[in-house]
Formats: structure tokens, sequence, C-alpha cells
């Protein structure tokens, strides 16, 4: 930067920081990826411009920033850090990115200043079109720039009043973006579903959500603020205050952040209350306590029972005489359940994948089932058709939880459950879990087979198991999901849905490998398809740095000590690699604006912090991740994670890239990947009809070339020009030719071997190259021939001996090919088994054919002047007009013969009317040499009509003018 400081201003009303104009474009941020194609050239930049998002303290990027993003084509960043306050105004560079270059375009350097309250303002000025200046969302995203709201008296305990304590938000001053916690717990404000009496939440009036929490995808959105006012029974009543909306995030990581504003002052001392949803320490299908009162029968009669007791803090498995019973999901029956009001849940039983849920409580009142609402209870399934609840105290008497009789089963266990909280049994500790699999599955594994498995993997209660169990257990889920993909009948949905099944079930294994450890303790596996790496740190570990993980293909680097300080001194991670994940987990699921093809360039790696408590992370995570295909030169890289059944991108980010590998970081743990989004391949929307005529011209070209080669074995003493370079170059392009398109034919059965792929590439790489030194020779000789067209009836001399030719043909093309296999050995073996694009080793052709083509441009353009130079001074007697139309024809061919139309290819382009003739011409190069030297070559002529006279002896021959000249013995021009 060139810190220019302008010096102190006039006045305060000349400070840039006083006098500027708000600029609120949120389409400038840089998480914008639809293409707006909104250019900043026609706005009238007049003065200084403060960047805001949605009215927030925004800034431009100081880094790269993908093309297509920030509502335009070519995105504007600063080339240089913002200044400091002391620095006054300074001169800043602006860079343009397109493609992979970041500074492809350089604007016009533009002054900006530091101002008082964290913010910047900028004096823009005019910009090329298809380019605007972006505004730097990383910088601003709300869930890593907030302030942390811990107030113990916000908590929602229940939905009936408590203790009033005089807390009024209306006088508190909001500013920016909060974090909920609660006893150093993550919070949430409550949705509808929480609606609460007054008196609750610390205040006199309970603000909540009006509707649900966003999802990550949807980005920021406005929620309205409902409160209740007075003692609630008829749900109806929670919407009986509306407060000023807020803004609402989905963070990374399974957290909110809200921007809250005062409230309406409407009702009596209103506050935004608090709950807090935490994942439990511990596994509550192993730590609950047992209900086993069958007076929560919903076939039991009324009475007076009242659930206030419950406070939330535990969870509890419902039993009826010691068998297993559930919540009814559908409407009880007034004084039922042994209460006045009977409860019920308003939704249905989660799935065992599906952990831990919320779901609504009803109560009925007439003929409405849910006309009280008590507070939400959340509900787990567990192994062994039984769930467990977080129950709550009852926003009112009577009311009690119900239990419907009608799913009343037998415990499947060994040990029936107790009245107080299970302990884990030591001898589940270390015990095998036997896992069986049929010999029916063993020989054919079918879906069912597979869920059976992957059920008895789920219901291990064991803490801990041996390296050589879980390797096994592992290679069993392994080898399910290898033969799920053989079976053709499964969607996307069922793969994916397996995918998070496969998933679970390996992360489950892995974390067994974790035991308690004072210092660290560390435990890799190396499968055929998966690694895995475990490594965790006790009270005693002596590290000190960030954690730095290495697998085959992935590195991770994860700040494992912070974690353990908020866990006791204790933690664990388990990275794992999976190199055929992409098969369930298809690229294709992520969804994007713009309709791209989709290619997972990397392995999936999957991270968690088994058996650690506060899984929440203090500083993002780092992944370097190596490319496991080709990059595309004008490809848009993505780090993605898996989010059930689709990839999504919240909270991770590109931080660089080369040709082989990328470092994604990301804010949160999950499955993680890159996605390479390119533009749909040409073939996939081009005119069939053209497919057709490629594959026929091709084919034309290759019988053409056939018939010269026939013609010049058959004729050679009969030619008047060295036939040598002409019969290679037919032998070069014929092989080539004939490669390419059994190659393409075949394409999709040979791209499964890269090493056949690759080979081939290689071969065409030498075939091609040999073809364009024969064009090259020939060029040279055609020049000669022009330079000698004076002597009449002269015999041509051989420049060279065809032994020299040869080696000149195919030693220098298969040096460059040698040379570059040496120097790059993985260049070969590209998608369409051809030359790869990175790395620039595609010049390894470009090169020496545009040195060629450049040559035997010039060499043509030479020969027409010559030629033209000669015709004029022959002598009128022996200048026959019929055979000097014929030498300028075949001359005026000869561009073809030499190769001159692939010059065609460099301006291709998406040009149809360009690509036909490409394709026409460099497709019928033995067309034209076959006419040139076979069909227009009078000697060649007299052979073809002594073979047909041979077989027909009836036939004779027209005679041609030019015949009767010939035997009259009138000189003729020396043809080419």
């Amino acid at each position: 930067m060139n810190k220019n400081n302008i010096g102190s201003l006039a006045s305060t009303s000349d400070d840039p920081c006083n006098n500027y104009t708000a600029l609120d474009n949120p389409w400038r941020a840089t998480n914008t990826t639809n293409q707006l194609n909104i250019c900043d050239r026609p706005f009238n930049w007049t003065g200084w411009y403060r960047m805001l998002y949605y009215g927030m303290n925004i800034r431009m990027p100081q880094s790269c920033v993908n093309e297509y993003r920030c509502g335009t084509d070519i995105t504007l960043w600063l080339n240089d850090p913002h200044p400091q306050i002391v620095d006054g105004i300074v001169n800043c560079r602006v860079c343009g990115s397109s493609g992979s270059d970041c500074c492809a375009s350089v604007s016009t350097p533009i002054r900006v200043k530091a101002c008082p309250g964290s913010y910047y303002v900028y004096e823009f000025v005019k910009t090329t079109c298809s380019a605007a200046y972006c505004a730097d969302y990383a910088v601003f995203d709300p869930c890593n720039v907030y302030t942390v709201l811990d107030d113990e008296w916000r908590i929602m305990d229940g939905l009936a009043y408590t203790i009033y304590r005089g807390h009024d938000d209306t006088v508190a001053k909001w500013n920016g973006w909060y974090r909920l916690y609660l006893q150093g717990k993550s919070a949430q404000i409550p949705e509808p579903d929480w609606c609460a009496n007054y008196i609750v939440c610390g205040g006199y009036t309970p603000l909540f959500l009006g509707g649900s929490h966003p999802q990550p995808q949807d980005g920021i959105v406005t929620r309205e603020i409902y409160g209740s006012y007075g003692y609630v029974t008829d749900g109806r009543q929670c919407n009986s205050y509306r407060s000023n909306p807020i803004q609402v995030k989905a963070c990374p990581g399974q957290f909110y952040v809200y921007r809250l504003v005062q409230p309406a002052v409407l009702f009596p001392r209103p506050t935004y209350c608090s709950v807090a949803l935490d994942t439990p320490s511990n596994d509550p299908c192993n730590s609950y306590t047992s209900l086993d009162q069958p007076w929560r029968g919903t076939n039991a009669t009324g009475g007076t029972n009242c659930d206030r007791s419950f406070n939330g803090d535990g969870w509890y498995r419902l039993l009826y005489n010691r068998m297993n019973i559930r919540m009814p999901e559908s409407c009880v029956a007034l004084s039922k359940c042994g209460t006045a009001t009977s409860l019920w849940l308003n939704g249905s039983h989660p799935q065992m994948s599906d952990g831990i849920v919320v779901l609504r409580v009803c109560g009925r009142s007439g003929t409405d089932c849910c006309y009280y609402r008590s507070t939400p209870v959340r509900v787990k399934a567990c192994p062994g058709n039984y769930f467990v609840y977080e129950f709550f105290s009852t926003a009112f008497c009577d009311a009690a939880y119900c239990a419907d009789v009608t799913t009343i089963m037998p415990i499947s266990t060994t040990t029936a459950a107790s009245s107080t909280k299970l302990t884990t049994r030591s001898d589940l500790y270390t015990t095998d879990p036997n896992i069986m699999v049929s010999d029916e599955c063993k020989d054919n594994l079918t879906t069912n087979c597979a869920d059976s498995l992957f059920s008895q993997i789920e219901n291990i209660t064991v803490q801990v198991l041996s390296l050589e169990v879980v390797i096994h257990y592992i290679d069993m889920v392994l080898n399910a999901q290898e033969q799920l993909l053989k079976i053709e009948t499964l969607g996307t949905d069922e793969l994916a849905s397996y995918g998070n099944t496969v998933l679970t079930r390996t992360e489950k294994l892995v974390s067994k490998l974790v035991k308690p450890t004072e210092t660290t303790d560390s435990v890799n596996i190396s499968m055929n398809s998966l690694d895995v790496q475990v490594f965790a740190v006790g009270p005693k570990a002596s590290l000190k740095e960030i954690l730095q993980l290495s697998l085959n293909n992935a590195q991770m680097d994860i700040d494992l000590i912070q974690i353990s300080m908020n866990n006791n001194g204790s933690a664990a991670v388990a990275f794992m690699s999976f190199t055929n994940m992409s098969s369930m987990l298809q690229p294709s699921v992520f969804k994007t604006a713009t309709n791209t093809l989709k290619t997972m360039v990397s392995n999936v790696v999957s991270v968690t912090l088994p058996k650690t408590t506060n899984t929440q992370l203090t500083t993002p995570v780092n992944f370097t991740l190596k490319h496991t295909a080709e990059i595309s030169p004008n490809s848009v890289l993505s780090c993605v994670y898996w989010n059930k059944t689709e990839w999504v991108v919240d909270g991770c980010s590109l931080l660089q890239t080369n040709s082989s590998h990328s470092v994604c970081s990301c804010v949160h743990l999950s499955t993680f990947a890159l996605i390479m989004q390119t533009n749909p391949p040409k073939g996939d929307d081009r005119d069939p009809l053209l497919d057709l005529l490629n594959t026929l011209a091709v084919a034309v070209g290759l019988v053409f070339l056939s018939l010269a080669l026939l013609t010049f074995a058959l004729c050679r003493q009969h030619l008047r020009v060295n036939a040598a370079p002409l019969i290679n170059l037919c032998i070069s392009l014929f092989l080539a030719h004939l490669l390419f398109l059994l190659t393409q034919t075949f394409l999709q059965y040979i791209r499964t071997n890269q090493l056949l792929c690759a080979v081939l590439a290689g071969v065409l790489h030498f075939l091609f190259l040999s073809a364009f030194v024969w064009m090259f020779i020939e060029a040279v000789l055609l020049f000669i021939s022009v330079k000698n067209l004076k002597k009449i009836r002269s015999k041509q001399k051989e420049v060279l001996a065809w032994k020299y030719l040869l080696v000149i043909g195919y030693v220098i093309p298969l040096t460059v090919v040698g040379v570059s296999a040496g120097l790059v050995p993985d260049g070969y073996g590209s998608q369409q088994c051809w030359i790869k694009t990175d790395k620039n080793f595609v010049w390894s052709f470009l090169g020496p054919v545009s040195f060629i083509l450049t040559f035997n441009l010039i060499l043509f353009i030479i020969i027409i002047l010559t030629l033209r130079t000669t015709l004029a001074g022959l002598n009128t007697e022996h200048s026959k007009i019929k055979e000097i139309k014929t030498l300028v024809f075949k001359t005026l061919i000869q561009i073809v013969i030499l190769g001159c139309p692939w010059i065609l290819g460099f301006f291709v382009n998406g040009s149809k009317v360009l690509e036909i003739l490409f394709l026409f011409l460099n497709s019928q190069q033995g067309t034209f040499i076959f006419l040139v030297h076979c069909v227009f070559n009078h000697e060649v002529r007299l052979q073809y009509r002594k073979c047909l006279t041979t077989f027909c002896p009836h036939f004779k021959p027209p005679t041609t003018t030019d015949d009767q000249n010939r035997r009259k013995g009138a000189p003729r021009l020396q043809s080419l």
C-alpha cells in the first residue's frame, strides 16, 4: 500500500468519516453467488462511501474473491491492507478476480480511511464494465462476530410463572449480534411451542420467536417476536403480544445468533427468554430414570396427579409394569392418565438415526386437542425399542404426561431398568458385542442384511473395544457399503441415506478406540477404502501447539488443547478419510444457483470428538485435501460439508489452492469434501447430428488415406516427387485419426483403466506430433518445388535421403513425448484420455504445433507469391491455361495438406460454424492428399487406366486434350 497521508482535514465537516454516503447493497457481499451481472461503471461515484450489510458495518475484502461473486463477473478487492486511524487517508490498489487469476483486472486505486467506530469509508471511482466492488462477508459473518449473552435469569424454567425479578429489556442498549448461553451452556430463544405464562424469564412479559429457527442454508432471516401476557392456558394466547422483529442466523456448530433490538413498549417489562438445548454429556439411552407408574396409562381414569416436579435436568424412560411403553402421538381424552389434562406428543417419535429431537406437548380441552400447550420435550430413540424423554415441569396443574398402553412391548434386554439412574456396567466395558451375519447375507448381501448389520452396530453399548475388533467390524461395514453400491435399484436418496448410516456406524466404532489417558494416546488404522487416526489427550499432556493429523490424502490442523481445557483437561479427536464415499454422498446433491457440473476432487473426510462433552470449537479447523482428479482451469472449488441429504458450504471456506492441494477452513466439525464446479461439457448439449458428422467425416478421411497409401505403394516409381514424406504423413494421420476415433467411441470403458487411458493419450500425442512434423517437411519440399518451377520437366532432387527424413519425422516427436512424460509423469490421462491441462502440460503439444503451423503458414504465403511471379514470367507458348488452373488449384489445396486449418482450433470458442469448418477440413486431409497427389497426377492416372484395362479388357478410357498434347510432345508444367 502506498500510504500517502493526505494530511489533516480543514474542519470536521470535511472529514469523510462524517460526510459520506451509506452503501447498503447486500448483493455486494462475497457470499452472493447468483450471477446478477451488475456493473459499477454506470454508478455516478461522487464523494465518500461507507459499506453496510443490512445496516451493519462491513468492509472490502483484502484477499482474492472468486469470480461470479458479489453480484458481478469481475470481483474487485483491495490488494493492500486497510489503514489504521492514525494513517489518515491512504491510497489502496484494487484488483479484479477473473478465472484463476486473482488480479486479472487492475482497477484504478481508491482512497480509504479508517474511522472511529470500527468502520471504513472509501472514495470509489468508475470501474470497467462487468466489475463491481465487493464487501467481505467473512469479516461480517455474525457467526464469527457476536456478543455472548449469559444471563441466568433469562431461563424459561417451565412455562409457569416464577419469582418476579424486575428485569426489563426495553432499557438495555442493544447493539449488534448476540449468542445466548445459560450457565455456560449454549442456549436459544424458545419457539412458539414454548409459550409461557407471565413472570418468567426474569421479567413480566416473556418474549419468544414467532416462528421456527432457520437452517444454515437460509442465511439471515427475520422473525417476529411474540409475547404472552397473563396466565396462559389457550395456545391462542401465545401471540397476544407482538414486539419488534429481530434477525436470526443458524451457525455451523448447531447454535444461533440473534440481532436483538429494543422490544416494543406495549406490555410491562418484556424480556427475551432463553432455553438450553445442549448435547447431553452422556448418552441418555444409558443414563436415565425409569418411570414405572401405571396410573400414567391411557386406560387409567383421571385424578389429581401433576408433573410440576420435573425440572428438565434429566432423562426418563417410561415403563408399564416393567414393560416398554411410550407417550401417545394422538389426542387423549379428558380425565385420563391419572390427571385432569392428559399430555400427549404432537409429533412422531424419532428413529435412532435422528438422534435427539424436540416435540410439542399438547393437552385437550373440549374438542380442541391442542388447546393447552406445555413445555416441549426432547426425545431420543434407543436400542431395544424404547425411548427416553427430557421432561420439564408442566405449565399448569392438573396436567401429567401420558403413556400409550397400545404400545406396550416386553423389554428385550436381560437387565430390567431400575427406578434410579442407570450406570454403565463394568462387564460391558470390553466385551465383544459378537455381531453376527448370516451365511445367506455373506453370499448375497441385500438391503435387509445391511439394515440388520447396521442395527446391531447401533445397539453396541460397550464403551471400549480392542483395535482388532474395531477393524473387524469396520471391515464388515465397508464391505456392506461396497455390496450396496452394486444394487442398481438404489436411487440417490437411498444411497445418501445409507451413506449417512455408514458414516455414523464407522464413527461409532472408531469412538470405541478412545480410552482414558493421562498424557496422550494415538491409534492409526489403514484399510483399502478408509484411513483413520485417533488422538486423545489427558490432563498431563505436554502438547502445546495446534495438533496436526495426517492421512494418506488429507491433513487436519485442530486446536485439541483448547478443546481439552473446556473438558476438564481431556479430549479426543477422530480423523477419517474415505476413498469411495462419493459414490453414496454424491457431488450432484450439492445445490447451487447455477447449473454446473459437480465433481468431487478429494476424499471424503470426517471428523468427530468422541467421548468429549463440550464439542464447541474455539478456532476454525483447517483441512489440506489432496486433489484426486484433474482441476479444470475455469472451475470453481468449494469446501463443503455433508448435511444429512446434501452438500452445503455453510461455515466452510476455501483458503488457498494449487494444482495438487486445497486448504479448507471450517468453524464446525462434520463430514467434509472438496467439490469442483465446471460448466457442463459441450458434448452434453451439442447437436447429435454434429456428432454423427464428426464420425462420418473422420471415417471418410480414413478411407481416402487408405486409398492414398495404396496408390503410393503401387505407383511410387511413377511419381515425380519424393513420396517418403507423403507416405509417412498419411501413415501418421491414419493411425492418429483411427486411434482417436476408437478411443472416443469406447471412452466410457477405457476411462475405467487409468493406465490404459494414459498410454493411449501418450500414443496419440506422438502420432499427432509426428503428423505435424511430416507436414513441416512437406511444406519445405513444396517450397523447393515452386522455386524450381521454371526448370521445365526437371526431375526433383531429394533434399535429404529418405532415411534421414524418417529420423526427423519420428525421432523428434518421440523425444518431445519422452521428455514431457519424464518431466510430468502424470500429465497423460485426462477425462477424455488426452493430455491434462493442468501444470501447463498441454503446451508439450500446443508448443510444437503452434511453431509448425506458423512456419507452414508463412511458407505457404511465400509459395503463393512465388507462384504468381513465376507464372507471370513463363513463355506464353509453354503456358497452358488448363495446366495453370490445375496448378493453382493444387497449390491452394496444399494449405489443407500442410495443416494450416488447424489454426482454426484456437478460435472456435463455441462457434458452431468454425467448429464444423475445423472438423471438416482437418478430418479430410487424407481426401485432399488423394486428390492432389493421385487424382490430379497424370502418371498415377495412367496407372489407374492400365489397372482398369487389365481387369476390364473392353474398357477404353476417353482421350483428353491433355493426353493429345502430351503425345504431340508439348511441354508442360512440372506437377507438384
